[in-house]
Protein backbone atom coordinates (compact mmCIF):
# COMPACT_ATOMS: atom_id res chain seq x y z
CA UNK A 1 0.00 0.00 0.00
CA UNK A 2 1.27 3.62 -0.94
CA UNK A 3 1.67 6.22 1.72
CA UNK A 4 -0.26 9.38 1.33
CA UNK A 5 2.24 12.39 2.70
CA UNK A 6 1.23 15.26 3.58
CA UNK A 7 2.67 18.85 5.57
CA UNK A 8 0.80 21.38 8.27
CA UNK A 9 2.17 24.02 10.21
CA UNK A 10 1.18 25.30 13.56
CA UNK A 11 1.07 28.94 12.68
CA UNK A 12 -0.95 29.78 9.86
CA UNK A 13 1.11 33.59 8.72
CA UNK A 14 4.69 31.29 9.03
CA UNK A 15 7.33 33.90 8.48
CA UNK A 16 10.22 34.51 10.61
CA UNK A 17 8.22 33.07 13.87
CA UNK A 18 9.23 30.07 15.11
CA UNK A 19 7.21 27.19 13.68
CA UNK A 20 6.49 23.25 13.79
CA UNK A 21 6.22 21.70 10.65
CA UNK A 22 4.61 18.46 10.86
CA UNK A 23 4.68 15.83 7.66
CA UNK A 24 2.19 12.94 8.19
CA UNK A 25 2.67 9.64 6.12
CA UNK A 26 -0.58 7.65 6.27
CA UNK A 27 -2.13 4.21 5.17
CA UNK A 28 1.52 2.56 4.19
CA UNK A 29 2.01 -1.33 4.03
CA UNK A 30 4.39 -3.24 4.71
CA UNK A 31 5.88 -1.17 8.09
CA UNK A 32 9.18 -0.13 6.54
CA UNK A 33 9.47 3.66 5.83
CA UNK A 34 12.29 6.32 5.60
CA UNK A 35 10.93 10.20 6.20
CA UNK A 36 13.44 13.15 5.71
CA UNK A 37 13.14 16.51 5.98
CA UNK A 38 14.75 18.77 3.92
CA UNK A 39 15.48 22.74 3.87
CA UNK A 40 16.65 24.54 0.50
CA UNK A 41 18.05 21.24 -0.87
CA UNK A 42 19.81 20.49 2.88
CA UNK A 43 18.87 17.31 4.99
CA UNK A 44 18.09 18.64 8.59
CA UNK A 45 18.59 16.16 11.55
CA UNK A 46 18.36 19.18 14.32
CA UNK A 47 15.07 19.49 15.62
CA UNK A 48 12.87 16.60 14.15
CA UNK A 49 11.05 14.68 16.46
CA UNK A 50 9.20 11.82 14.85
CA UNK A 51 6.35 9.57 16.46
CA UNK A 52 6.94 6.20 16.72
CA UNK A 53 5.40 3.53 13.78
CA UNK A 54 1.16 3.81 14.82
CA UNK A 55 -0.37 0.08 13.78
CA UNK A 56 -3.64 1.46 11.77
CA UNK A 57 -5.69 -2.01 12.74
CA UNK A 58 -6.33 -2.82 9.19
CA UNK A 59 -2.81 -4.10 8.41
CA UNK A 60 -1.34 -0.04 7.30
CA UNK A 61 0.93 1.98 9.26
CA UNK A 62 1.45 5.76 10.18
CA UNK A 63 3.57 8.14 11.37
CA UNK A 64 4.72 11.52 11.88
CA UNK A 65 7.66 13.10 11.59
CA UNK A 66 8.01 17.12 12.87
CA UNK A 67 10.62 19.59 12.35
CA UNK A 68 10.75 22.88 14.18
CA UNK A 69 12.17 25.61 12.14
CA UNK A 70 12.34 29.80 11.90
CA UNK A 71 11.46 29.79 8.17
CA UNK A 72 12.87 32.80 6.25
CA UNK A 73 11.58 34.56 3.33
CA UNK A 74 12.69 32.37 -0.15
CA UNK A 75 13.03 29.01 2.36
CA UNK A 76 11.68 25.81 0.81
CA UNK A 77 11.02 23.15 3.09
CA UNK A 78 10.34 19.17 1.78
CA UNK A 79 9.32 16.10 3.31
CA UNK A 80 11.10 13.37 1.30
CA UNK A 81 9.14 9.98 2.01
CA UNK A 82 11.05 6.21 0.89
CA UNK A 83 8.98 3.32 1.02
CA UNK A 84 9.05 -0.61 -1.09
CA UNK A 85 5.41 -0.03 -2.42
CA UNK A 86 7.07 3.42 -4.87
CA UNK A 87 9.47 3.22 -7.79
CA UNK A 88 10.89 6.77 -6.43
CA UNK A 89 10.23 8.68 -3.37
CA UNK A 90 7.67 11.00 -2.76
CA UNK A 91 8.76 14.37 -2.34
CA UNK A 92 6.06 17.26 -0.70
CA UNK A 93 6.96 21.23 -0.83
CA UNK A 94 5.72 23.62 2.13
CA UNK A 95 6.79 27.33 1.75
CA UNK A 96 6.03 29.88 4.76
CA UNK A 97 3.44 32.52 3.88
CA UNK A 98 4.01 36.01 4.41
CA UNK A 99 1.73 38.47 5.75
CA UNK A 100 -1.44 39.14 3.28
CA UNK A 101 -0.87 40.77 0.14
CA UNK A 102 -1.09 44.63 -0.16
CA UNK A 103 -4.49 44.43 -2.23
CA UNK A 104 -6.26 42.79 0.41
CA UNK A 105 -5.00 45.24 3.54
CA UNK A 106 -6.20 47.95 1.19
CA UNK A 107 -9.85 46.23 0.59
CA UNK A 108 -10.06 45.38 4.49
CA UNK A 109 -9.22 49.06 5.15
CA UNK A 110 -11.68 50.27 2.37
CA UNK A 111 -14.35 47.96 4.22
CA UNK A 112 -13.44 48.63 7.55
CA UNK A 113 -14.40 52.90 6.89
CA UNK A 114 -17.36 51.91 4.70
CA UNK A 115 -18.40 50.28 8.04
CA UNK A 116 -17.61 52.76 9.95
CA UNK A 117 -19.22 55.52 8.36
CA UNK A 118 -22.41 53.22 7.89
CA UNK A 119 -22.81 52.27 11.65
CA UNK A 120 -21.85 56.18 12.17
CA UNK A 121 -25.04 57.58 9.81
CA UNK A 122 -27.35 55.14 11.44
CA UNK A 123 -26.14 56.62 14.90
CA UNK A 124 -26.26 60.09 13.87
CA UNK A 125 -30.14 59.34 12.00
CA UNK A 126 -31.29 58.10 14.96
CA UNK A 127 -30.19 60.92 17.05
CA UNK A 128 -31.76 63.39 14.57
CA UNK A 129 -34.90 61.23 15.03
CA UNK A 130 -35.05 61.19 18.69
CA UNK A 131 -34.06 64.64 19.26
CA UNK A 132 -37.10 65.56 16.72
CA UNK A 133 -39.76 63.73 18.37
CA UNK A 134 -38.89 64.68 21.71
CA UNK A 135 -39.10 68.84 20.29
CA UNK A 136 -42.34 68.04 18.82
CA UNK A 137 -43.78 66.53 21.77
CA UNK A 138 -42.72 69.74 23.67
CA UNK A 139 -44.35 71.59 21.12
CA UNK A 140 -48.06 69.87 20.93
CA UNK A 141 -47.66 70.08 24.87
CA UNK A 142 -47.35 73.60 24.90
CA UNK A 143 -50.47 74.35 22.72
CA UNK A 144 -52.55 71.90 24.74
CA UNK A 145 -51.71 74.33 27.65
CA UNK A 146 -52.35 77.36 25.93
Amino acid sequence: EKPTVTISSSRREALNHHNLLVCSVTDFYPGQIKVRWFQNDQEQSAGIVSTPLIRNGDWTFQILVMLEMTPQHGDIYICHVEHPSLQSPITVEWRPQGPPPAGNISAMIQCGLGLGLGLGGMVAGTLFIVRETKTVGIRSSRQNIL
